[in-house]
């Protein structure tokens, strides 16, 4: 045999650390030389208009109800709008002095959404604190009971109307999106239609649409002297509208799933809805969660859609403070600004928990 020779390998220094600031900057800011150019480049435009921004936003801006010393010359951003306008904002044309009640309505439907999004709290009574709470908020916010002053819902808006129609939407269009998925894979024809012909319909035309038809539209066809509030009406527009685009993403998880499980549940004698409960949808929905997180988003932020029909949410709550008072019309900006931060808290909130659903469902997967 050939005797060889190993020349032992030079000492290498040891590898630095992996984790802290200046790590995670050197591999996510520095990286390679494109992603450092963009870093630099970035971080140029930051220096140039950060500061700016702040002087407006804060050091120069005026915080004070007072709309005469915004318009001194120097001043930056007038939040003096927000501080005078804040209510009729946040409750709309509801009672000023009744305004209590959609405060303490919406303080009851906030509390009850962070505690059903921790896993202690999902016990079985839950459901029942979800139709007391919601029962509260309809008595708090009509009226009518308990000596408390009737209130039409056509003056419920801001904040608390924005929430209803969120909550309520997303709660009862995700059930009718599982049947819907579950229906245009049907092997019966006449379901698969059926729902296919629901999704394509729905999706074909915008949601103005769908709240313009519900709210003038639909009450042309109900018999003589038959009414549904507007606020009913409105809601079910935008649930039927939310199931259908909820349905396609379902429907993409159930597509995931191999066959070959469910002929193995059918071998070992479950029927198609043990099945589909105890197999296909776990799964399915497991595989979409920001999907399903994304159209629970979107629905939250196409209520400000509402305003066409006459129901001021947020939006529509703040064009009515504004441009019914000559002194402050000229302010939509900080408004907006206010209005978005609000809408940022809530979508940002409901994407940080989809990222915790979507750790937890991931835990048994090999990374």
């Amino acid at each position: 045999m050939t005797s060889q020779t190993f020349t032992p390998i030079e000492p290498r220094p040891a590898p630095g650390a992996g984790v802290g600031p200046i790590a995670w900057a050197r591999r996510n800011l520095f990286g390679d030389l494109p992603t450092s150019l963009s870093t630099l480049l970035i971080g140029g435009l930051l220096l140039w208009y950060l500061p700016q921004l702040l002087h407006w936003a804060l050091f120069s801006a005026q915080w004070l109800p007072v709309a005469d010393a915004c318009r001194a010359p120097g001043v930056g951003a007038c939040w003096g709008v927000v501080t005078e306008k804040y209510r009729l904002i946040l409750f709309g044309r509801y009672p000023f002095d009744e305004q209590w009640r959609p405060l303490v309505a919406t303080l009851a439907v906030m509390v009850l959404l962070v505690l059903s999004c921790i896993r202690a709290f999902w016990k079985a009574w839950l459901p029942v604190l979800w139709v007391l709470v919601l029962g509260l908020f309809f008595v708090l916010m009509s009226g009518g009971t308990l000596g408390l002053t009737k209130v039409e819902t056509d003056r419920w808006g801001g904040l608390p109307l924005t929430l209803l129609l969120a909550t309520l939407s997303i709660a009862l269009a995700f059930p009718i999106a599982m049947v819907v998925a579950l229906g245009r894979n049907s092997a019966l024809p006449a379901i698969r239609s059926f729902c296919t012909l629901y999704v394509e319909l729905v999706r074909g035309v915008p949601l103005i649409s769908v709240l313009f038809m519900a709210s003038f539209m639909f009450p042309l066809f109900m018999p003589q002297g038959l009414t549904i509030d507007v606020l009913v009406r409105v809601l079910v527009g935008i649930t039927l509208f939310s199931a259908a685009y909820l349905a396609e993403v379902i429907r993409g998880g159930l597509q995931a799933i191999p066959k070959g499980q469910i002929e193995a549940a059918a071998t070992l004698g479950l029927s198609y809805w043990q099945t589909q409960r105890k197999i296909v949808l776990p799964q399915a929905l497991a595989l979409v969660v920001p999907g399903i997180m994304n159209s629970f988003i979107s629905v939250f932020k196409d209520t400000s859609l509402v305003a066409i029909v006459s129901l001021y949410e947020l939006t529509g709550s703040l064009d009515m403070a504004l441009n019914s008072d000559v002194n402050w019309k000229h302010y939509k900006v900080e408004g907006y600004l206010f209005i978005a931060l609000i809408y940022f808290v809530f979508c940002f909130s409901m994407s940080r928990y989809s990222q915790w659903v979507e750790r937890q469902v991931n835990k048994n997967k090999l990374r």
